[in-house]
């Protein structure tokens, strides 16, 4: 069984290469509350939808003093052309081993159409501006999941 993040833990630190070929490295994000989250494959409908939610909101997510980067498996060429393909306007990182996936809780054993399956496991963990985690959601939904997080964080105004 996967060992989940908790509210209160401090998150692992990762160094992860972007989908610019830039590397980030979460320890460096000190300073500002971020919101990591993790999905299966990029230029799939949830994980579109996913992205495309976050991107619509980060504006209003900045204002709010986050900074928000989605991670997949995918590798940087592949996430170079969603952003593209879709516009996207957050940090998307490459994390083909997985390792900071299993890190974080957010690969292992999930349900898929009622079979058992190591997976991504989409998640959104929140932290605070020391890299403790504030928040942690397992098991999320790719459509709303950005408006219920916005809601959970009290950021939503309309």
């Amino acid at each position: 069984m996967t060992t989940r993040l908790q509210p209160g833990d401090t998150a692992p630190d990762f160094t992860l290469a972007s989908d610019t070929g830039d590397t980030v490295t979460l320890s460096d994000l000190r300073g500002t509350k971020v919101i990591v989250y993790f999905y299966p494959a990029a230029m799939t409908p949830g994980c579109t939808k996913q992205a495309c939610d976050f991107s619509d909101s980060l504006e209003n997510l900045t204002t709010e003093g986050y900074t928000v980067v989605g991670i997949s498996p995918d590798e940087p060429e592949k996430l170079a052309r969603f952003r593209e393909k879709e516009g996207l306007s957050i940090t998307l990182l490459s994390d083909p081993d997985k390792e900071v996936m299993t890190a974080w809780g957010a690969f292992g054993e999930k349900k898929m159409y009622g079979k058992v399956v190591q997976g991504v496991i989409r998640s959104t963990i929140v932290l605070d501006a020391d890299g403790v985690v504030e928040v942690a959601q397992y098991n999320v939904k790719a459509t709303g999941h950005v408006a219920k997080l916005r809601r959970d964080l009290g950021l939503d105004a309309a």
